[in-house]
């Protein structure tokens, strides 16, 4: 009976395992093995046993998806690396801050390349061939220091017409380094920049 059990909760644990990666393909193994309340070899034997592979190669899959959606910016035009992008709804990236992106006496970011992580990922929200950032209201809550990995998360709010309403939050080991709200516009051919610039 205890082992009949045992198999049904390491059963159910695989299931409810393979659900969460499908939809939150970033959690860590350790990230798991807390949410389970199992260890770090626990889940790795339950991901190999679902055929789901480590953290790197699911980030670099979900990525390969992400650009291959991309309307209203060109690849390199995003700053930093795609790593979920879903039209109209959500979006990931992540920016290392390196010796080039800070300031020579204080060693944290620059603003400017965080911002531009931010709003590149806005735009890339916008299902058009084109977007125009209309309007953002932005709050840096502290510096980042050289050598650090800035995760950025967007959200789709609200979207009437051509117009969206998007948030991003910028984090940085789990610690929020930045918050923006974006007013965007979605744009289909140069016509529509011209009526915008009008209005």
């Amino acid at each position: 009976m205890v082992i009949l059990m045992a198999r049904n909760s390491k059963e159910n644990r695989r299931k409810v395992l393979g659900e969460a990666l499908s939809k939150h393909p970033f959690f860590t193994d350790e990230e798991l093995a807390e949410r389970f309340k199992v260890s770090v070899s626990t889940i790795r034997l339950d991901r190999g046993e679902l055929g789901i592979p480590e953290l790197r190669e699911r980030t670099r899959a979900v990525a390969e998806g992400a650009y291959s959606t991309l309307k209203s910016l060109d690849e390199q035009e995003i700053i930093g690396e795609l790593l979920e992008l879903v039209i109209g709804e959500r979006a990931r990236s992540e920016l290392l801050i390196d010796e080039s992106m800070v300031l020579a006496k204080a060693r944290v970011a620059r603003g400017h390349y965080l911002f531009a992580q931010a709003n590149s990922l806005a735009i890339a929200l916008v299902d058009a061939p084109m977007a125009l950032t209309g309007s953002v209201e932005l709050k840096f809550m502290q510096p980042v220091q050289v050598g650090k990995v800035v995760i950025a998360e967007g959200n789709v709010l609200k979207r009437i017409r051509s117009k969206y309403w998007v948030e991003v939050s910028l984090n940085v080991d789990s610690q929020e380094v930045l918050r923006g709200n974006w007013i965007l516009f979605s744009i289909d051919d140069l016509e529509d920049v011209r009526e915008t610039e009008m209005e």
